[in-house]
This record gives C-alpha cells, sequence and structure tokens, in this order.
C-alpha cells in the first residue's frame, strides 16, 4: 500500500513537471538575439542627429562660392555669387517634430559674410517664382526657433509655382510618411544650370542679377530605420530615393515621374553627395534608381 501510494505521487509530480515545461516558451540562442533586436527597436528613441552626417558634397569651405554654413537646423553650401544655396543637409526624425505654426517670417540672412549680399524677400516678389525652401518649414515644427530658421533667404532658391507647392510639396509630405513609419532620414537637395520657367514665363536671374534661378532641381533621401550609428548602418540594401526635376510650372505633380541615381546628379553637379558613406557601399546605393511607393 505504501508503495502503491509512492508510485502515485511520482508520477503525479512528473506529469506537473512536464505540463509546467510545456507552457514556457523556451527560446533557442537565436531566438534570443532576435528578441533582443526587436527589442531594441522598439525601444529606440527618435533624436536629432547631424544634418551632415552622410557628407559634405562639394567640400564646402570658406569659398565665396562654396560656402560652408552649419546651423542647428540644417547645414549649406552657400553660393553668392548666384544668391542661393548650392545644397542644403539636414536630418528629419520625430524628433525635429511638433506642433509650432508655420512662422512665415522671411527675412535676409544676416549671418552671412558682411562682403556677400544678402538676399532679401522682396527680391522675388513680381517674379513668378516662389521662395522654394530647401530645408520645409514643416519639417522644423518642434520649437519656433526652428521653424524661424527655415525662413531665412539662404534657405530659399526661386522655384517654379506647381515645382514647389505641388510636386516637391507630395514629396515632402511622403518623407514625413516616412518618419511616421519608425524612419529617420537624411535629405540633401540642391540646384544645378540656369534658367526657369515661372508662372511669369521664362528667366534666368532676379534682382538685377543677383539671384541666379536655377535650371533644375534635386533631391537625395537616404531612409533608416530609427538607430544610432547611422552612417555604419547605410548598407547596399538601404533605401536611397534621388529625383531630378526640371524648374518649370509646367511639371508633373508625381515625384515619382523624376527618379533617378545619385550617379547621375553627381555627373551633373560634380558633387560627391554621400561622401560619408562607405565606398563600396555607395558604388551599390548610387546607381539604383528607386522603385518604392510614392505615397
Amino acid at each position: 500500500m505504501f508503495k502503491q501510494l509512492q508510485r502515485m505521487m511520482y508520477l503525479s509530480l512528473v506529469g506537473w513537471m512536464l505540463v509546467s515545461c510545456s507552457k514556457e516558451e523556451v527560446l533557442a540562442p537565436a531566438d534570443e538575439q532576435n528578441l533582443g533586436t526587436i527589442t531594441s527597436i522598439a525601444n529606440a528613441t527618435a533624436t536629432k542627429d547631424g544634418n551632415r552626417a552622410m557628407g559634405n558634397p562639394s567640400g564646402a569651405n570658406t569659398s565665396y562660392s562654396n560656402y560652408l554654413i552649419d546651423k542647428a537646423q540644417f547645414s549649406m553650401s552657400y553660393n553668392t555669387y548666384r544668391g542661393t544655396p548650392n545644397w542644403v543637409s539636414w536630418h528629419l526624425s520625430s524628433a525635429w517634430l511638433g506642433s509650432t505654426p508655420r512662422q512665415d517670417d522671411f527675412r535676409a540672412d544676416n549671418s552671412l559674410p558682411s562682403a556677400f549680399y544678402r538676399v532679401q524677400p522682396s527680391d522675388y516678389t513680381g517674379s513668378g517664382f516662389d521662395r522654394g525652401h530647401n530645408a520645409p518649414s514643416a519639417d522644423r515644427t518642434l520649437t519656433v526657433t526652428d521653424n524661424s530658421a527655415t525662413f531665412l533667404m539662404s534657405n530659399m532658391i526661386p522655384q517654379a509655382p506647381t515645382n514647389n507647392q505641388q510636386t516637391w510639396g507630395n514629396l515632402e509630405n511622403y518623407c514625413r510618411k516616412l518618419v511616421s513609419q519608425g524612419n529617420e532620414l537624411y535629405i540633401i537637395m540642391g540646384q544645378y544650370g540656369k534658367g526657369g520657367t515661372g508662372s511669369n514665363g521664362y528667366k534666368e536671374t532676379l534682382a538685377s542679377g543677383k539671384v541666379t534661378v536655377p535650371n533644375r532641381i534635386w533631391k537625395v533621401i537616404v531612409v533608416l530605420p530609427v538607430g544610432t550609428s547611422d552612417v555604419s548602418r547605410v548598407t547596399s540594401s538601404t533605401r536611397v530615393i534621388a529625383i531630378d526635376t526640371p524648374n518649370s510650372n509646367s511639371i508633373s505633380t508625381s515625384w515619382g515621374t523624376y527618379r533617378t541615381t545619385v550617379d547621375a546628379i553627381e555627373a551633373k553637379t560634380g558633387y560627391n553627395i554621400l561622401s560619408n558613406v562607405a565606398a563600396s557601399v555607395q558604388s551599390v546605393i548610387e546607381a539604383r534608381v528607386d522603385n518604392g511607393p510614392t505615397s
């Protein structure tokens, strides 16, 4: 009797252990690594990162035609002979976005060297061209200071209204959609050539020649999931969007129509746009035309 009772207790204990084990998820080493990755992504916090992290496309320095400006909100190569930036570079993540309204305080950039002509908002008046932002107002809405900085005339180019308000507006909205999906972006925008067609027809310069109207306007966007050590995370599979548009009022409103390669833009401008990215990675991502979604 005693032995039979012992046996029954033993079998009950074994059964309980088997049931307990079946309810506990046992992770294999590979699963533990995956869980760590998932946790790190879930815990990733968007930050304000360096606006020139991907590089200095033109090797900007103190030259009057290639003058390097680093502001908290964006970086640029400014060309005083054209009265516009050659390119503007900025980082975009949810850390830059808030509820600050559009300031609309267009003004001369008095931080430019005294020898530079400081473009005035009125230099564009009646021209048929918008004061087209490079770094958009809606990409800097965390504070009044951030948003106001985007209205400096050093951040503007003469841009055909349809190009600015629709084609580029649609692309800018799509960029912010990518941010809302958990990404951070590095964006470089520039222009080249002379002469565009605005709402009042073709023009090559404004303000008695002080401001050059660009012929083409381009943008390169590097898309990364939110994280750290951003440059080192750019790989041959990283999505890079490159577009090159005519500065024309008859432009298509679909920005996807103008997708091209970074290589093609570099051939037109002479720049090394993603100069801080490993050369082996550049050779792949800069030769590829993006075919991802456009909205």
